[in-house]
């Protein structure tokens, strides 16, 4: 008489795909927003800061009367907020890694771009945060679009899609520098000349002749153009296919270095 050992089998959970990983890791980051509030104060109140600012003491100057000027600026105040606001990805970051946050990701049986996808993700409750603040307190000071609520929601997700090609540059730099306070000096040198050296402020035309072909040519204007034709009226097609490019270029270079940043780190 034999006797019949049966080894149990152990059956493994299904890996998620990617995206669902990403998507949950996005959740996570957001999780932490909910419990931080204070982790969109900055996102709030630069709209408005920057708004007051160059409206009140600047706008009569340089436009003579403030609203018109007002209706100007809104598009480059949103393009503006949003690419300051991408530096918070790049901080957020590197104080994971100093905090040891990838180190258990790496235990983790997740693809090794799931939290910097998932962080890219999380970060457009920040941009739509801002978004929101401006389009509401300029609204309040009376301006107000001319093309309709669809062209509006366009001129947003456009917005919205250069900012995120734009994070990758930041997770990028978050990965690469030492410290979180260093990633916000380099993103401040990064991103001051191309937003002021941009049509958000003033019209190209108003700028000595080598700024101007700065201006013209700048990645920055491109998206301002595009989203003040889909909420003011304008041209909208070139500026649209060169922000798409920009938009394209900026993934091809950043999503590869940063991965290869994010192993050389963790």
């Amino acid at each position: 008489m034999t006797t019949t050992l049966t080894v149990p089998t152990i059956t493994q959970a299904p890996r998620l795909p990617a995206i669902q990983q990403s998507l949950t890791l996005a959740w996570r980051n957001v999780v932490k927003i909910r419990h931080q509030p204070e982790a969109l104060m900055d996102v709030s109140l630069q709209p408005i800061i920057f708004t007051v600012l160059f409206v009140f003491v600047f706008g009569g100057a340089i436009a003579g009367d403030w609203h018109d000027y007002l209706t100007y600026l809104v598009p480059g105040i949103l393009v503006q907020t949003l690419m300051f606001a991408t530096q918070g990805i790049g901080v957020a970051l590197n104080n994971d890694i100093a905090k040891g946050v990838f180190d258990r990701f790496r235990s983790l049986p997740i693809a090794r771009s799931a939290p910097l996808v998932g962080a890219v993700l999380a970060d457009v409750v920040r941009f739509v945060t801002s978004i929101g603040v401006l389009l509401a307190f300029t609204a309040a000071l009376g301006f107000r679009t001319t093309q309709g609520f669809a062209s509006a929601a366009l001129a947003v997700l456009v917005a919205i899609g250069f900012a995120m090609s734009l994070s990758w540059v930041f997770v990028w730099i978050g990965l690469t520098v030492r410290s979180a306070g260093a990633v916000q000096g380099v993103g401040f040198l990064a991103t001051f000349p191309l937003t002021f050296g941009s049509t958000a402020l003033v019209s190209a035309d108003t700028l000595p002749g080598w700024l101007a072909a700065f201006t013209r040519n700048n990645p920055v204007t491109h998206v301002i153009d595009t989203v003040r034709g889909l909420l003011l009226g304008g041209p909208v097609a070139e500026p649209l296919l060169w922000t798409a490019g920009w938009s394209a270029l900026l993934l091809a270079v950043f999503v590869p270095l940063a991965m290869r940043a994010y192993r050389r780190r963790v």
